[in-house]
């Protein structure tokens, strides 16, 4: 059963990210944030969503919201797909999943009839007093940035 963490104060992460940054939940007090958690660098889906999230930076910036991206892969595959993409929001490396398991997002999966544990796309959107607002689990990733604007349009 995944743990609803709506309502609750954002779980305490930390962990290195591109451009030889590290961030932790505290960094973002006083500002929202969208952490979104996708399988894989540079895979279609993942690829697709990080564009959408990169059209619209300027404005969630307008809105006072940061966007940082999370998957288990490591700081060279994020900055290779950072830069390829130009994503102006950092992505956080996260191999050892303590912030994927934080916000509870691996899950059972299958492809081709094989098992294995997964990130389950995922996105929380975060007041700027640390406290989740919102989360969306099994993303689709059609339309679904759109929506996480205009929920942070709805903060204000």
């Amino acid at each position: 059963m995944t743990k609803k963490l709506e309502g609750k104060k954002c779980p305490n992460f930390n962990g290195e990210c591109t451009n030889n940054k590290t961030f932790s939940n505290k960094d973002f007090i006083g500002k929202n944030l969208i952490i979104y958690f996708y399988p894989k660098d540079s895979t279609p889906g993942c690829t697709s969503e990080g564009q959408d999230f990169r059209d619209k930076y300027k404005e969630f910036k307008k809105l006072k919201t940061e966007i940082l991206g999370v998957s288990r892969e490591s700081i060279k595959s994020h900055e290779n797909f950072k830069s390829k993409q130009s994503f102006p929001f950092e992505l956080l490396s996260d191999p050892e999943e303590k912030v994927c398991k934080a916000f509870d997002v691996m899950k059972l999966k299958s492809m081709y009839g094989r098992e294995y544990i997964g990130v389950d796309r995922s996105t929380f959107l975060i007041n700027s007093d640390g406290k989740v607002v919102k989360e969306w689990r099994n993303v689709k990733v059609k339309g679904h940035v759109e929506e996480v604007f205009n929920s942070v349009k709805n903060l204000t």
